[in-house]
């Protein structure tokens, strides 16, 4: 416990507003229920796991602290929008007020149609969505829901990011687009592509392709695809399996171009590629371990702690603020009422490990600061850890500030 209390102090924990005691009793019962739906086995089955120990890590910390307890549950949905909403109504009857998924858009959407139905269906056991990585653009637009609160940055506003450092390398004159064929990957694409047209017309897209998501096993058709057409740079949303099989088959092939990346930090991405990423990869995220301030690294330090071995470094901190997020809603709510938490929701504003995010409330996506990092050796200036024991990390070469990072939404929400 002690050891718990110095982790907090290190991080700089808010101290939560004092709530009147009668609240406190309404909400200091039985724990708030979490069902974690994502695929935990198949082919993304290491980023479901790497899902669920940063989750349980968030919530180990909000009951340590006192106040609302939360219990999170997994339900394996092997990477299925029909078996997510299987789990889902097992999640349900099991209990569970508060959803949490993110690792397939598709998926994302199943669950905001069937929730929307739920809810309004059986308004006495009323659920919550909060996703954490689901990125189409769609989701906080034309299918935005008041049950649904995005955490993650959506592509749009990643792909802004990334654009940040591609513009400015005046040498990049030809690019291949490649992704899951799947909504995400779509959007991605499709961006990439009208960024490109406005930022930097005098680039050319040599090639474009979407694969089968979670299917391909060799990937070396594809890099001999991007060898030949003579792309200086690949752009890929990929994750996952997707991506590590990608970027080793590029290196067999003898690709050595850039690869402007979604997710190209971890999961074995840098470990496969290896020196032919120094300099190369580049990758956007909410946050990267070597951001450069002491708040920052305790937070990942802590993290290593708790997960010592190098296969398990793999740390989100915007999953880290959305279980803060929901804690403190529930305290201001003083209820678990879904009305009244997702009402908490819509205007939190929360800090933790000296990272800042809130809430907006017309679309419900969480706005907050992005970075943008190169892949580079341990040791090197800037690049003090190293990612899963590779020897590979990755500096920080642009910060993008969440006011610059926000986009326009064309949500109409439907209030219950």
């Amino acid at each position: 416990m002690l050891k718990k209390m110095m982790v907090r102090a290190a991080l700089g924990f808010a101290v939560l507003t004092a709530l009147p005691m009668a609240a406190l009793a309404q909400i200091a019962g039985a724990p708030v229920k979490i069902a974690m739906i994502e695929g935990l086995s198949g082919p993304f089955g290491n980023t479901g796991e790497a899902v669920f120990r940063n989750l349980i890590w968030a919530v180990e910390r909000v009951n340590a602290r006192g106040g609302v307890t939360l219990a999170l549950a997994r339900y394996d949905s092997k990477g299925q929008a029909e078996e997510a909403l299987s789990a889902l109504k097992s999640a349900i009857d099991d209990g569970a007020r508060v959803i949490m998924q993110g690792n397939s858009s598709a998926t994302a959407a199943a669950l905001i149609d069937a929730i929307n139905k739920h809810n309004q269906r059986e308004p006495a056991k009323r659920v919550l969505f909060l996703n954490y990585s689901a990125v189409d653009p769609i989701l906080t637009n034309e299918k935005c829901s008041f049950w649904h609160f995005r955490f993650d940055a959506h592509a749009d506003m990643r792909m802004s990011a990334l654009m940040e450092v591609l513009k400015a390398d005046q040498a990049l004159k030809s690019v291949y687009i490649i992704g899951q064929d799947y909504s995400f990957g779509h959007a991605v694409a499709r961006e990439a592509k009208r960024q490109l047209a406005v930022l930097r017309p005098d680039v050319q897209v040599v090639g474009e392709e979407l694969h089968p998501m979670g299917r391909v096993k060799d990937f070396i058709p594809y890099a001999a695809k991007i060898k030949a057409s003579g792309a200086q740079a690949v752009i890929t949303g990929n994750f996952g399996n997707d991506l590590t099989l990608l970027v080793k088959a590029a290196k067999d092939v003898g690709f050595d171009g850039k690869f402007y990346t979604f997710y190209g930090n971890a999961l074995g991405a840098p470990a496969a590629i290896g020196d032919a990423g120094v300099g190369k990869v580049v990758a956007v995220a909410d946050w990267l371990p070597n951001v450069q301030n002491p708040q920052s690294e305790a937070f990942y330090q802590s993290f290593r702690a708790r997960f010592p071995q190098p296969a398990d470094d793999y740390v989100h901190m915007r999953m880290q603020l959305m279980v803060e997020a929901l804690a403190q809603a529930i305290e201001k709510a003083g209820t678990t009422d879904a009305i009244a938490v997702a009402q908490q929701l819509e205007k939190v504003n929360i800090t933790f490990g000296a990272q800042t995010g809130t809430m907006r409330a017309t679309d419900h996506q969480f706005q907050q600061p992005l970075v943008v990092g190169v892949m580079d050796k341990l040791g090197t200036p800037g690049v003090k850890f190293d990612v899963e024991g590779s020897g590979y990390g990755f500096r920080v070469v642009k910060t993008i500030a969440a006011e610059r990072a926000e986009q326009s939404t064309s949500c109409h929400m439907q209030r219950p």
